[in-house]
């Protein structure tokens, strides 16, 4: 490990969204592992910080509010400068960007840290990266977990663990249980946890095939318990689905001993939600945060993914967490068994444990169901800006039973 000095007081900035916060925690093990005696803080976005809440490996979570850029410019420039006041009186010591914006880079020079870690980017302000005192080199395509991981290991951070915990407190398990048991679900019930929506509607799957697939998944005695963020849109998309449901089979729209389907669009926290998953023998749904925190709990996961990458978006599976686990990696891996790779780099920093482009990918208990067209994965919000992804469109609901029944039969 590099030389750093009388570190107490540490900083990690990741201004993303919910799962992207998520998938940072095995940065904090390593920060942990380095600095057992130090104070670890996070810095996210208002709204991402449950994910992290409650996790043993940091001691506090702050947020920032980004209805501050809503403001008028005066009122904006007063709530930065205090923001930025708040952070730099906590003296901290070190600060880890993991964003790669402006915005945290300026934090981090704020803070008035002797060490600031971040990532060589092309993006943003020209002489941002003399905010940093370590810039860590890009390592190719790498899964976001590792990404993350890579910006402090280069400076000698590391750790052998990179599960990604996720804690639910015990006031939320019973909450969900007494909702389950109100609603007539059995103790002991098969359940299958539904999360059909995504804040990026253009990751979604086509309605028609989901209430299918629900359907017949209720028809085999089986609780499906379908969720949604609690954001208009999202919440109108899960409602459509249901009534789409309840059109194709009235009988088993209600949970009871033949199976059915509780409807908790939109009325669940993201600790709620997680304990929906913890409960569920599996979890469908598509590339969201959902996917990535049932995954983190537990929960055998088949995620439907259109135009973005598995490499780096993929659900992570906690058993593998040392990526060299018998059975975790698929045959078209690009880890190494041991040793090096081609190019000399150690094993345990190469590439992405989802070793193919696109197409059916499998990580220890998750399955990733995508087409293995050329094109995928684009990255683009639908084909030609539409807003819709035929890639994902083209999925059958056929070959979604035929996953189902392998995970729940086999």
């Amino acid at each position: 490990m590099h030389n750093f000095l009388r570190v107490k007081k540490i900083l990690v900035i990741k201004l993303r969204h919910i799962g992207d916060v998520l998938l940072t925690v095995p940065v904090f093990r390593a920060l942990r592992e380095a600095f057992p005696g130090s104070i670890i803080t996070a810095l996210v976005n208002k709204g991402t910080e449950d994910v992290l809440t409650g996790n043993p490996l940091l001691n506090e979570v702050l947020t920032f509010d980004r209805n501050i850029k809503k403001l008028p410019s005066l009122k904006r420039y007063l709530k930065e400068k205090d923001f930025l006041g708040e952070v730099r009186a906590r003296g901290f010591d070190m600060t880890i960007d993991l964003t790669g914006g402006d915005r945290a880079a300026v934090i981090s020079l704020v803070s008035g840290a002797r060490y600031r870690i971040g990532p060589v980017t092309s993006k943003g302000f020209i002489g941002k990266k003399y905010f940093y005192t370590h810039l860590a080199q890009p390592v190719g395509k790498r899964h976001t977990v590792l990404r993350d991981l890579d910006v402090i290991s280069q400076f000698g951070i590391k750790t052998s663990n990179f599960s990604v915990d996720f804690h639910v407190p015990e006031k939320d398990r019973s909450h969900i249980k007494k909702i389950l048991s109100e609603k007539g679900v059995k103790e002991g019930s098969t359940i299958v946890h539904v999360h059909p929506t995504s804040r990026w509607l253009f990751k979604c799957w086509r309605d028609e095939a989901m209430a299918e697939i629900i359907k017949w998944l209720a028809g085999r005695g089986l609780t499906v318990i379908v969720t949604s963020s609690p954001e208009k849109r999202e919440i109108e998309k899960t409602k459509r689905i249901i009534s789409l449901v309840a059109e194709l089979t009235p009988p088993h729209i209600l949970p009871g001993e033949t199976g059915g389907v509780l409807d908790l669009s939109g009325k669940t926290t993201i600790k709620q939600l997680a304990a929906i998953s913890e409960v569920s023998a599996l979890f469908l749904g598509v590339d969201s945060a959902p996917m990535h925190i049932a995954a983190a709990v537990g929960t055998p996961v088949i995620a439907l993914f259109g135009p973005s990458g598995a490499f780096d978006w993929g659900p992570w599976d906690n058993n593998c967490s040392n990526l060299m686990s018998v059975g975790c990696l698929g045959k078209n891996n690009r880890l190494q068994p041991e040793g090096q790779d081609k190019e000399g780099k150690p094993a345990d920093q190469f590439m992405s444990p989802y070793g193919k482009q696109n197409g059916i990918q499998t990580l220890g208990r998750h399955t990733v169901i995508q087409r293995d067209w050329d094109c995928i994965p684009c990255g683009r919000d639908g084909c030609g800006g539409s807003k819709v992804s035929k890639c994902l469109e083209d999925i059958t609901s056929e070959e979604i039973k035929a996953v189902l029944a392998d995970k729940l039969m086999g």
